[in-house]
């Protein structure tokens, strides 16, 4: 049994440096010997005890943002009071949005396309044309 393996603690973060791999403690189960851990990215697992003690473990310092795979955490309950922004920051007016079209849009209004892509004919169409009709009767 390797001593230099730290020993689990509850919400304490540990780097396993054969994998790289970061995860915290969540939890003991004292029935089983297993120790509950969940990783970075909300994966939950178990290790039980003999196999604690043989992983290449260092105690590591939590992720910058260790709230990632707890989506039920608030902002309040992690105990921050400040803010990024400050009252000043209320008092800029709100720049406007530029709206562009589509690379997908048509630029050319509606009833000037050719639905059918194949571009103006040559000659009207006869019926079009209102001499035409009578003339054929």
């Amino acid at each position: 049994m390797d001593t230099n393996v730290p020993r689990p603690e509850i919400g304490q973060w540990y780097t396993r440096s054969d994998k790289g791999e970061m995860f915290q403690v969540v939890g003991r189960d004292e029935n089983s010997r297993a120790i509950e851990i969940q990783t970075f990215d909300g994966e939950l697992d178990e290790i039980d005890v003999v196999t604690w003690a043989t992983l290449p473990l260092e105690r590591a310092e939590p992720p910058e943002d260790s709230t990632g795979p707890m989506d039920d955490v608030e902002t309040d309950d992690l105990g921050f009071s400040e803010t990024e922004m400050a009252p000043a920051d209320f008092t800029q007016p709100l720049q406007p949005v530029r709206v562009e079209g589509e690379s997908w849009e048509e630029t050319e209004p509606e009833e000037e396309r050719d639905p059918l892509g194949e571009g103006t004919p040559e000659e009207p169409f006869s019926a079009d044309i209102p001499d035409v009709d009578e003339r054929a009767r």
